[in-house]
């Protein structure tokens, strides 16, 4: 069970890219929203998933231990599971301003 404290996040990653970004949300085929984001790591030895937790980490302030891949280590599709945060407020830190 997650605590209250925990958000699941869903990724749809770019690796390659020419910068790091967060491009915004999406919705994937299941209704769920989905954070598309870029980062210019490839897709090798972890680079890229290395690469999408420290971006996001820094989008939203918080230390990189408290961002970890919960899921989809050889998928474009991840989900990050996020300490400290609900989800109303990972979704507020992640939207433009």
């Amino acid at each position: 069970m997650i605590s209250p404290n925990t958000t699941l996040l869903h990724i749809r990653l770019t690796p390659g890219a020419a910068h790091d970004r967060i491009d915004g949300w999406d919705v994937d085929a299941d209704g769920r929203p989905v954070l598309k984001c870029r980062v210019r790591a490839k897709p090798m030895e972890g680079q890229a998933n290395a690469a999408l937790v420290k971006l996001v980490a820094q989008a939203l302030s918080l230390p990189r231990a408290d961002v970890t891949l919960a899921r989809g280590g050889q998928s474009r599709l991840k989900r990050l599971s996020i300490v400290g945060l609900d989800d109303a407020e990972v979704r507020r830190r992640l939207s433009p301003a």
